[in-house]
């Protein structure tokens, strides 16, 4: 595995600022927009740039190909549904309570990579660093948990 260098910690840290402030800005913005609204928006707003960057690095967009249909359908699970879930649910909850459920996924992730993979198994630094994260959430939004 590769060492992080400077660089890789600075975008770590960007995207880390990116996905924390998102339930507080999509509670905020549930109360001027409806859900399937907000997932539109965050998909265009994600999509322009990714569009771009294929553009300049001459990539090709596979999903513009003849099997589209796969590309939508994994899309759509993966990106347009868990977006509009996001949403409502984040409209019916307190932010925190939606940024602690959702720093669950790489609890649950790790478990289940652990579970169905050959190479991601846990080990003792890996769940320590997951239950350090977690309890770094909960300890966020202590005061509104208690």
């Amino acid at each position: 595995m590769k060492e992080a260098n400077t660089k890789d910690l600075s975008l770590l840290l960007l995207l880390s600022i990116i996905w924390g402030s998102a339930f507080f800005n999509i509670k905020i913005a549930t109360y001027s927009y409806e859900p399937f609204t907000l997932a539109l928006v965050r998909v265009i707003f994600a999509s322009i740039p990714l569009f771009l960057l294929c553009k300049f690095k001459k990539i090709k967009i596979e999903a513009f190909g003849k099997k589209w249909n796969w590309y939508a359908l994994i899309g759509l699970c993966n990106i347009a549904i868990p977006f509009v879930l996001i949403a409502i649910g984040t409209a019916k909850i307190n932010s925190y309570l939606a940024a602690i459920l959702m720093s669950t996924t790489p609890l649950s992730g790790s478990i289940l990579a652990h579970l169905f993979t050959k190479d991601e198994k846990l080990s003792y630094l890996k769940s320590l660093g997951v239950l350090i994260g977690f309890s770094g959430i909960i300890l966020l939004f202590f005061d509104k948990v208690i």
